[in-house]
């Protein structure tokens, strides 16, 4: 019998296929990605309600929520903090299902003790949002650190440099500035007003030394912002406390030539307010270190005081932002917003 010749594809057809296949996987593409950054965006919401119910269970058993963080303060004015140090998140790790890691803590020493070596540079995975791959732990900047790449870190009672676990969740310490308005962070604070000193009503959620409650937010829980995202690529943040002697370095390259901030930045972030010339919005351009960042398109993810989870959009009306930004500001906030 005579043998069929036999038949393969020619150069062109091979081009041809090659060439959808690659349109195919270029349309594709996109949508996989869309698909896995909604379900990072989801797990991130997961951990903020997390963290919401965490916190409102603590409130319930003790009547208040934790404070910013516990400091002593200096002979040097309000920004003197001297330790512990030791901030919200950590105060709540029994009601987050670590009570183990919350019994290694040594609360009476300073975060940066080196009995608390274990503890502090410890990662939780609820504290991480899955969209920044950024480091999981890392080393604070000195306060004294002069040179110009902030790589001085600080160091503890044996000389080692101190590593806290990465967050990627900060409280609302409300608006203006937080380091800039040393006034707020004062410890003379009337017990019925929560007031300082200079008779300014603490704006925010989280402050040092003084537990918020319920009660005393005047806005409305749905109305009230308690804790939102910054990722990495702005600054790190820490679960753990305002590390003594530590600082935020600023983003760099910084436009703005904006210095560091003090250790408190490192667990607490701010809604600025209409002296911020353009508006330090949601993933914004020119937002500063203890500004709210992250990789989500289009927005952050918030949690409120009411225990609810949402995102707010970059394009989101400044005076919306900032009054959310406050508990008792008296703002009317659209429900359309």
């Amino acid at each position: 019998m005579a043998a069929r010749p036999v038949r393969g594809f020619t150069l062109v057809e091979l081009l041809v296929v090659i060439t959808i296949i690659g349109i195919l996987i270029a349309l594709l593409l996109p949508a996989v990605q869309a698909a896995r950054e909604a379900a990072r965006q989801m797990q991130c919401s997961n951990n903020l309600r997390q963290i919401g119910l965490a916190l409102h269970n603590y409130h319930a058993m003790l009547g208040s929520f934790p404070p910013g963080y516990i400091s002593t303060v200096g002979p040097h004015g309000a920004k003197d903090d001297q330790g512990p140090g030791w901030g919200w998140a950590a105060m709540m790790l029994p009601y987050l299902e670590q009570q183990n890691l919350h019994d290694q803590i040594h609360f009476d020493r300073d975060i940066k003790d080196g009995s608390n070596a274990t503890p502090r540079s410890t990662s939780l995975s609820g504290f991480l949002c899955p969209s920044d791959d950024g480091a999981t732990t890392f080393k604070v900047d000195s306060l004294n650190d002069a040179t110009p790449d902030y790589s001085v870190p600080v160091t503890d009672t044996s000389g080692n440099p101190v590593v806290v676990g990465h967050s990627n969740y900060v409280g609302l310490f409300g608006n203006p500035e937080i380091t800039p308005d040393p006034g707020f962070l004062t410890t003379d604070i009337d017990p019925v007003t929560h007031e300082d000193s200079r008779g300014a009503a603490h704006q925010g959620m989280f402050y040092r030394n003084v537990a918020v409650r319920i009660a005393d937010v005047k806005d409305g829980t749905s109305n009230t912002l308690f804790v939102g995202e910054r990722c990495s690529s702005l600054a790190y943040a820490t679960w753990t406390g305002a590390v003594t002697g530590g600082q935020v370095p600023p983003k760099i390259p910084d436009s703005n030539n904006y210095g560091p901030e003090g250790a408190p930045v490192l667990i607490l972030g701010h809604t600025g307010d209409a002296s911020d010339v353009p508006p330090h919005t949601p993933n914004s351009a020119v937002n500063h270190v203890d500004d709210f960042w992250s990789f989500h398109p289009l927005g952050v993810n918030f949690l409120y005081a009411d225990g609810s989870v949402r995102s707010i959009k970059d394009s989101i009306d400044p005076s919306v932002y900032w009054a959310l930004g406050t508990k008792a500001g008296g703002e009317i906030v659209p429900s359309g917003d």
